[in-house]
């Protein structure tokens, strides 16, 4: 299997993982994302790669990522297959309108442990989960407190995504902020296969956008 939608340091010689920074700006009526790569020497955050800004609401529905402030350059959007129904899954398109991944949410397994499904056409299929299964049952148990349950979490929590070979391919890591902030980290298999890192940002948004933090 082949790497997808290289980014220009990949086209160079690609290193054993590639990492982003993932930042949300909060306010009352619009979610705002922005992709930044991670120098791998220095940890420095470059210039952004691709920025959202929508209705928060919107973000159950569709999302597009842009190149510039101006919404003029498309880089990739996701999109639920069925609005208001966010069992249906969602899916990851290039600039073009091409279909480059696919999500869903297991709410089955994600009553305990939040789960979700993610692949690509090349015939991938993985399976993302909280890493610490304490934390993910302390989350519920907070949540459901009346009034301390709307308090912002105290919990820093991460994600995984494997492959069926149980390969990390995706991991997500929330840095303590107050801000959303999240370190992203797509690593190069042995076989030199890596996830597009659209679908690995697509799939980082939904984890803060669409499901109860």
């Amino acid at each position: 299997m082949t790497t997808q939608g290289n980014t220009p340091d990949q086209a160079q010689g690609s290193p054993r993982q590639e990492q982003f920074a993932l930042r949300q700006k909060i306010t009352m009526m619009v979610n705002r994302y922005v992709i930044a790569p991670i120098d791998p020497a220095t940890g420095a955050e470059g210039a952004p790669l691709a920025i959202a800004q929508q209705k928060r609401m919107a973000f159950k529905e569709q999302v597009t990522f842009y190149a510039d402030k101006a919404r003029t350059r498309p880089v990739f959007s996701f999109k639920a297959r069925r609005k208001l129904d966010l069992g249906a899954g969602y899916d990851v398109f290039d600039a073009e309108g091409r279909p480059i991944g696919y999500f869903k949410k297991d709410f089955g397994k994600s009553l305990l442990r939040s789960t979700w499904h993610i692949s690509t056409p090349d015939g991938f299929n993985g399976t993302g989960q909280e890493r610490n299964a304490n934390v993910a049952v302390l989350r519920r148990v907070w949540e459901f407190i009346p009034v301390i349950g709307e308090m912002p979490l105290p919990f820093i929590f991460h994600f995984d995504f494997t492959g069926p070979d149980g390969r990390v391919v995706l991991s997500s890591e929330r840095k303590m902020s107050l801000r959303d902030r999240y370190t992203i980290t797509v690593p190069v298999l042995d076989d030199g296969w890596q996830l597009d890192w659209r679908v690995a940002m697509a799939m980082s948004v939904a984890l803060d956008a669409l499901q109860s933090r």
